[in-house]
């Protein structure tokens, strides 16, 4: 291949690079249902959770490709955040709108006991203001992780950014420090990890 092709090659996969992350971006503004990759459970369970009590934030039983390991579940139509949260949760809130995932966070820490997931915007006001003064443990997955569509569950385009694993709880925390899915940081402040 002579440097132009090599020239025109890579412009041409930088451009479907490009219009991916404008797919995904798009997507994420029009919808909150992205499903967890099966790969994420795979490592809690190395972590030593098989299932969770909880997954407030649930599309639905009647979706064959939402994989999440959960004894009860509460969908839109039940209102997760106003519903009893009890044992450990797992909780993919719903990223659809700019900050429509911080009243789950802060539910999700009020409660005290399980994993939440979300955007790794580290410089975010957000995730300074709720994520940093009460998490315990975070894992920062490898790569970026390809979320799956509700509708055939394939895995979408690779998002703009990583996501986080933040645990809260004795179990949770076990959990995330022995999954195996990427870096994993101890909040200092905390004494009980």
């Amino acid at each position: 291949m002579g440097s132009r092709q090599r020239g025109m090659a890579s412009a041409t996969a930088s451009a479907l690079s490009e219009v991916m992350m404008a797919v995904h971006l798009q997507a994420v503004g029009i919808s909150s249902e992205w499903l967890t990759p099966p790969e994420i459970f795979a490592g809690l369970r190395r972590g030593g959770i098989e299932v969770f009590d909880l997954d407030p934030c649930h599309p639905g039983r009647d979706n064959p490709y939402c994989v999440v390991p959960a004894r009860k579940t509460y969908t839109e139509a039940d209102d997760g955040l106003r519903q009893p949260w009890e044992g450990e949760v797992f909780l993919n809130p719903p990223f659809g709108k700019r900050y429509s995932h911080v009243p789950w966070l802060k539910r999700f820490f009020a409660d005290g006991s399980g994993i939440a997931l979300c955007n790794a915007l580290t410089s975010s006001n957000w995730w300074h203001a709720v994520v940093v003064p009460d998490f315990q443990v975070i894992v920062f997955p490898a790569g970026k992780t390809k979320f799956l569509t509700p509708l055939d569950g394939t895995p979408g385009p690779e998002p703009a950014n990583g996501i986080a694993l933040i645990a809260v709880g004795a179990v949770a925390c076990e959990a995330l420090k022995h999954c195996g899915l990427g870096w994993v940081v101890v909040n200092p402040r905390d004494g009980r990890v």
